[in-house]
């Protein structure tokens, strides 16, 4: 092809993980797995936090929003997986596919920010109890929820408007979903510039949450270890270490496949990685921040019909 326009016109042929035939059957009794897991996970959440007086409280909205968005963070690529993985028809329109990258980065960039805006939640009922139900007010609590939305959104239009411009030269995407560096891969000419801005706006929405949630666990950790309680010490460090383990793999996988100068990116290892951020942590987070939580299990027990106490 020329160094036109006409790829984003014509669709695309998804890849997919079609170099490893073996490995397909695999992956897809594993990913449908783990894409149930998330379904429920997540929707038992949204579910528990409306149901239960209890859970009415600034965590647990926040809480439920990561859980919606990762409902739709991960149906926004996982079926079109699945799909592929099966061996059907692994072609792409082009409104699919624009659509797509439009819908994954705004709730990417979205889970980004509303990670640090839960961050700060903790760090406000950790740091400050005395003062927490003032400083989380639900006003301030709805305002953080809209603008973390907000922020995803204005991220992902500033990055397809980009993306949009560039000329591309081949048809064939190597991954399984339509992935921004896959498409600088494509570009025909020098994109440079575009790239610079594109970058900027990457590191803004990844490296600067990153920065702000690690600062808030550091407050956090300091303030544990202030606790007299050994048991308490131990329940706090074992909550805060997974919520870590959970953030660290998220935004490391996301920093690995969007920082680093596109001559270098793999397509090989950025679809292996890739599916740490788009079906591991979205699985992962619904445990992580309800598993050792009694509220949640009582809650639960409640909805069954039973009471954990008498059970």
């Amino acid at each position: 092809m020329g160094s036109s326009n006409s790829s984003w016109g014509e669709g695309f042929l998804l890849v997919g993980f079609s170099d490893w035939p073996q490995l397909e059957l695999i992956l897809f009794i594993f990913i449908s797995i783990f894409y149930s897991l998330t379904l429920f996970g997540n929707t038992a959440i949204i579910a528990l936090s409306r149901l239960d007086l209890r859970l009415r409280t600034p965590m647990y909205f926040f809480l439920s929003h990561l859980s919606f968005l990762d409902l739709c963070y991960t149906t926004s690529t996982v079926p079109q997986l699945l799909i592929n993985l099966h061996g059907f028809d692994r072609t792409i329109s082009y409104r699919r596919c624009v659509t797509q990258l439009f819908v994954f980065l705004a709730l990417a960039s979205t889970e980004c920010v509303l990670l640090v805006v839960m961050a700060f939640d903790r760090y406000a009922a950790v740091c400050r109890p005395l003062h927490y139900t003032t400083i989380m007010h639900p006003v301030l609590c709805q305002t953080l929820a809209l603008s973390a939305w907000l922020a995803g959104l204005v991220n992902s239009m500033i990055q397809t408007s980009l993306m949009m411009t560039m000329p591309l030269c081949g048809h064939q995407l190597n991954h399984f979903f339509c992935e921004m560096p896959i498409f600088l891969k494509l570009a025909c000419e020098d994109t440079g510039g575009t790239e610079a801005k594109m970058f900027v706006a990457r590191a803004v929405i990844l490296v600067l949450p990153t920065a702000v949630i690690l600062g808030s666990y550091v407050h956090i950790g300091r303030a544990v270890l202030k606790v007299k309680s050994v048991a308490g010490r131990r329940k706090a460090f074992g909550t805060c270490g997974s919520h870590i383990v959970v953030v660290s793999l998220f935004y490391g996988s996301a920093i690995y496949t969007y920082l680093q100068p596109i001559h270098k990116y793999s397509e090989s290892e950025g679809k292996f990685v890739a599916l740490f951020y788009t079906i591991i942590t979205p699985m992962l987070n619904p445990l992580i921040y309800t598993l050792r939580n009694k509220d949640v299990k009582g809650a639960l027990w409640k909805v069954l019909g039973r009471d954990r106490d008498s059970g």
